[in-house]
């Protein structure tokens, strides 16, 4: 990720036109959870998420990172936002959670041993690296988790998406079907189908993959998004 990429995060989480500090999770990531405990459980015994190490791709101000942690998972998590990291850290201090939060771009290598991790989250947050970080964030990922770990990706969905496909025209980014947000100066990738399959399937097995919608308000202004939610097993 770009210092330009880094700068205008930390200025999003100052000013707050997207993004709130929360111990909430996403509904998303509590509905992967409750997945895997039901569905994603190994054959031999049930999924316990306690006995977990999990890393928190682009962790923010740490709210799911603060859901597994509370759910006994040992919890990492990376954010290149310094002003979100400091929210973070104090939330979790102050409800006594430890929770390793480190400064770091998820589109350079991973200062973690091979084979550590049972889960990495990806929350659209893969979305602002750039296609050539992309590749070494699948690789790392693939790298870290354990065989047979679990790969949580929600992403930005291109089809069906007027407004994605607007701001491709108006605002083009550097590589294709990007767009640089007019209001947040954010690089953002949206997916069709196709191309989220191509991306991923080298690497991680697609166990689960749907397209959902949801609003969201940026600079005071609502608007429908769609994304690609993934349930992805390491090969």
């Amino acid at each position: 990720m770009s210092t330009n990429q880094e700068h205008a995060w930390d200025t999003e989480y100052r000013i707050k036109q997207m993004l709130s500090p929360s111990n909430v999770p996403q509904a998303d990531v509590v509905r992967f959870v409750r997945w895997l405990k039901k569905d994603g459980k190994h054959a031999d015994k049930p999924f316990d998420i306690s006995d977990c190490t999990v890393l928190d791709l682009g962790s923010g101000t740490g709210r799911n990172s603060y859901y597994l942690a509370e759910q006994g998972a040992r919890t990492i998590g990376y954010e290149i936002s310094s002003t979100a990291l400091n929210m973070a850290e104090r939330l979790a201090a102050r409800d006594g959670l430890f929770i390793e939060y480190r400064k770091q771009d998820i589109g350079v290598a991973y200062q973690l041993p091979t084979a550590s991790v049972d889960i990495v989250l990806d929350v659209t947050s893969s979305n602002s690296l750039s296609d050539t970080a992309r590749q070494t964030y699948l690789s790392e990922a693939h790298r870290v988790l354990k065989p047979g770990g679990w790969l949580f990706v929600r992403a930005l969905a291109k089809d069906g998406d007027a407004h994605a496909k607007t701001l491709i025209s108006r605002f083009p980014g550097p590589d294709p079907d990007t767009y640089i947000h007019p209001d947040l100066g954010i690089t953002e990738k949206v997916f069709t189908n196709e191309s989220f399959k191509e991306t991923y399937s080298s690497l991680f097995e697609i166990v689960h993959m749907e397209k959902t919608s949801h609003y969201t308000t940026v600079a005071g202004r609502k608007y429908k998004r769609n994304y690609w939610i993934a349930y992805l097993r390491r090969n």
